[in-house]
């Protein structure tokens, strides 16, 4: 499974972005989709998650819950990040990654650490302007 994120660039503080992670290959193995992010000079850190199934399943990183918005399009093999209400501290470069087992992804004791992803994407910059 290959995966690509696009839709970065550079949006002022209170503008929104909708990022797009595509995926290429065997995608029928993709139990559930990961957003993370990394700005600079800190960790990678969880965004949000969905599941793949119908209806998708989703849960969000307290700084982003109410804001960001996670969302699949299983026919097209592709997964959405609307941001909205950005602020400067939501700059870094964008990940999209997935797993094959959502169940044991949704249940990790350690919450959605990046650690155990199956797939990963390349990144697509975000910066948001104050």
């Amino acid at each position: 499974v290959q995966l690509q994120a696009s839709g970065g660039g550079l949006v002022q503080a209170g503008g929104s972005l909708r990022l797009s992670c595509a995926a290429r290959g065997s995608i029928f193995v993709v139990g559930a989709i990961g957003w993370y992010r990394q700005a600079p000079g800190k960790q990678r850190e969880w965004v949000a998650s969905i599941t793949t199934t119908t209806g998708g399943t989703t849960k969000y990183a307290d700084s982003v819950k109410g804001r960001f918005t996670v969302s699949s399009d299983s026919a097209k093999g592709t997964s959405y990040l609307q941001m909205n209400n950005m602020t400067p501290e939501d700059t870094a470069v964008y990940y999209c990654a997935a797993v094959r087992l959502a169940l044991a992804y949704y249940c990790r004791a350690g919450g959605f650490t990046s650690y155990g992803m199956d797939y990963w994407g390349k990144g697509t910059l975000v910066t948001v302007s104050s």
